[in-house]
């Protein structure tokens, strides 16, 4: 099944051999460039996506997505061994849709992949995990886990509405608590932990070891679940 057209601009064999693998796996057709003056002259070509790479041997990786942007909205997700937050915003703030920091897994590239593609076509109505087990239908703001009805809160749908639009992404309780509220406030550490209990108990069967949101000690949470296939 043919998921889609990728770009890789990517000048490490290594790494764009693995990313294409992982993509193909999946059915994305994958053109790699192992240049900047490469990738621009594919530009010409239509994809449904592009993985740049910000250290290219012959062009800054930001002057490419400046031209990509020039003309296009193709979905771009920005590979760089720089960590900063102010070269993550700055990469942003040029129109990258997603950044990740190298090294990185595969897996987790993939993932984003897939759900920056389902938000580039528009929210679907449903998505569900684990063969079935946990549907999300954004449409309808319901959810469903071994397909019973769960109730939750407005603020906890959004919660795992996000969280699950970026699966294997891991999000800050400041970040979170900026998508939910939309500004910092005091203890947002204690809100966003009730709130996570509150959805583990919820949607988990066994919220000590959990299927869908786990925690990352010291950060924060992400997303485990697996989505199934279109």
């Amino acid at each position: 099944m043919n998921r889609g057209r990728i770009l890789v601009v990517e000048d490490e064999k290594q790494i764009s051999d693995i990313v294409k693998a992982y993509l193909e796996k999946d059915g994305f057709v994958v053109t790699v460039a192992q240049t900047g003056r490469l990738a621009v002259s594919l530009l010409k070509e239509r994809f449904d996506l592009i993985v740049l790479d910000l250290m290219l041997p012959d062009m800054d990786g930001e002057d490419i997505c400046r031209t990509v942007r020039a003309d296009s909205d193709v979905p771009i997700i920005m590979l760089t061994a720089k960590s900063d937050e102010e070269d993550r915003i700055k990469g942003l703030g040029i129109g990258a849709d997603d950044y990740v920091v190298k090294p990185f897994s595969p897996r987790e590239l993939a993932a984003r992949v897939k759900a920056l593609l389902r938000r580039a076509k528009g929210t679907k109505q449903s998505v569900s995990f684990n063969k079935g087990d946990l549907v999300i239908d954004s449409f309808r703001f319901e959810i469903r886990r071994n397909g019973s009805p769960v109730v939750l809160t407005p603020t906890e749908f959004k919660l795992l509405q996000c969280l699950a639009e970026h699966p294997e992404q891991v999000f800050s309780r400041l970040q979170l608590v900026n998508v939910i509220l939309g500004y910092d406030f005091e203890g947002y550490d204690r809100t966003i932990d009730a709130h996570i209990k509150n959805i583990r108990h919820k949607i988990e069967e066994d919220p000590k070891n959990p299927s869908y949101i786990k925690t990352v000690y010291g950060i924060g949470y992400r997303f485990i679940g697996r989505p199934d296939e279109d």
